[in-house]
């Protein structure tokens, strides 16, 4: 079966100027990144703030143009639509944003802020619309009453029922979540996972989940893939990834997820060094200057590596087939 979105070779480059000498060299946020998302599936996208995962998701739904590259969304060609196809399209293609905040017009209610979609795209009129908006709010676990007040009047948990009742108004296909749960309390964020895993079976639904946390991609992803600088380093199935990783960064990763039995601890692994800069990324490996792999070598230096078949998953390191390295070790009692 067609995946219902292919992404080859997507890069994205943010013009950037310089305080003394003119133009700077562009940031390199995307910087050739390939995957595909199957229909009813979810993928992670994880890394550190900075690595490029939110770029990803802008531009495979065009608020923002991509530098380069290709985007396949049900065998259409996204960044080639002009205006008016790009808007039909965007009906199958949704965002939930971060911030459940700033996301929503704080001058209209939110039945209204649901029903903008409905409207523009002539999905229902006149007191259909009333109960559509009615529908998707119940859907989302939301009193349908509360379509006549105001983002300031709810939590933050429930503004973000709110997005996803706005992203879900025009029928989409697949969504970007682009940290949907971030923002949130922990008891909140399960809620919220819950719901976009129930609104998934029901809707047929795929998701791009982008994250930063390993904890939720477990609960939500079938396969991930991590990114740094610009680059995906690590991707496959979610338990084959999270239980063997094949690339140091996804080894540090790991070591970061907090373990809730306070008998066992995991050695974490601190980072020697900053993120390079994107504008001026390091040749070679990208992760050479942070990295700790045993068998690092002049070769990590000069030669980029590819992303390859691994085992269970493809990782992009010149030596993933070495041992792989630990995602913890038990310390003992503390």
């Amino acid at each position: 079966m067609t995946p219902l979105l292919q992404v080859h070779d997507l890069v994205k480059h943010y013009a950037a100027a310089g305080l003394f000498h003119g133009a700077a060299p562009p940031v390199r946020a995307v910087d050739g990144v390939s995957f595909e998302v199957g229909r009813g599936e979810t993928l992670a996208l994880v890394g550190e703030s900075g690595c490029g995962k939110s770029s990803v998701g802008r531009t495979i739904l065009r608020l923002q143009e991509p530098t380069s590259g290709q985007a396949l969304f049900e065998g259409t060609d996204v960044f080639s639509l002009d205006r008016t196809a790009l808007r039909r399209l965007r009906r199958r293609m949704q965002i939930i944003f971060q911030d459940p905040y700033s996301s929503l017009n704080p001058r209209m209610t939110i039945g209204a802020a649901v029903a903008e979609g409905i409207e523009i795209h002539r999905l229902a009129a006149g007191a259909e619309i009333g109960r559509r908006v009615a529908a998707l709010l119940e859907e989302v676990g939301l009193d349908p009453a509360y379509a006549r007040r105001y983002p300031h009047e709810f939590s933050g948990g429930q503004r973000q029922r709110i997005g996803i009742a706005r992203a879900l108004a025009v029928e989409p296909a697949f969504i970007v979540c682009d940290e949907p749960v971030s923002a949130l309390d922990v008891s909140v964020q399960a809620q919220v996972l819950n719901l976009l895993a129930d609104l998934q079976r029901d809707r047929g639904l795929s998701y791009l989940f982008i994250a930063h946390d390993l904890a939720v991609v477990r609960q939500i992803a079938r396969r991930v893939a991590v990114m740094y600088l610009g680059r995906i380093v690590e991707a496959g199935p979610t338990e084959d990834l999270l239980s063997a990783p094949r690339h140091p960064y996804t080894v540090a990763l790991l070591s970061a997820v907090p373990e809730p039995d306070p008998v066992h601890r995991r050695t974490r692994i601190v980072l020697r060094g900053d993120l390079p800069s994107p504008s001026n990324p390091p040749p070679g490996c990208p992760f050479h200057t942070r990295c700790f792999h045993p068998a690092r070598n002049e070769r990590c230096l000069t030669e980029l590596p590819v992303l390859r078949p691994v085992g269970a998953t493809s990782a992009a390191c010149h030596y993933a087939e070495s041992t792989p390295l630990p995602t913890a070790v038990e310390l003992g009692e503390a």
